[in-house]
């Protein structure tokens, strides 16, 4: 069974930082692409990035700068670091794969 799940959300101050991280299991996670999404409320979605399995990656174009994508194939682990935070990126941050998404984290910018 697959199975993701992000971890890392909370909260923080605008301009604030954090670092997800989304554990993999229950398949081959050095042979897949990894993606972040966010959620927000009311089911709209932004695609953050993608992860290749030799850590090449591209990003959503508002996004760049801001949020760093990496994986970790030995530990079966993606990250997501996120600077300069602002409300705007208040949303629940997950990962996904072709086979499956995971469950979210959440993360709230506010002061």
């Amino acid at each position: 069974e697959v199975q993701l799940q992000a971890s890392g959300g909370g909260l923080v101050q605008p301009g604030g930082s954090l670092r997800l991280s989304c554990a993999a299991s229950g398949f081959a996670f050095g042979m897949y692409p990894m993606s972040w999404f966010r959620e927000f409320p009311g089911n709209e979605r932004d695609w953050i990035s993608t992860i290749n399995p030799d850590s090449s990656a591209i990003y959503e174009e508002a996004m760049k700068g801001r949020f760093t994508i990496s994986r970790d194939n030995a530990k079966s682990t993606v990250y997501l670091e996120m600077k300069a935070l602002e409300p705007e990126d208040t949303a629940v941050y997950y990962c996904a794969m072709s086979l499956a998404r995971g469950k979210g984290t959440q993360v709230t910018v506010s002061s």
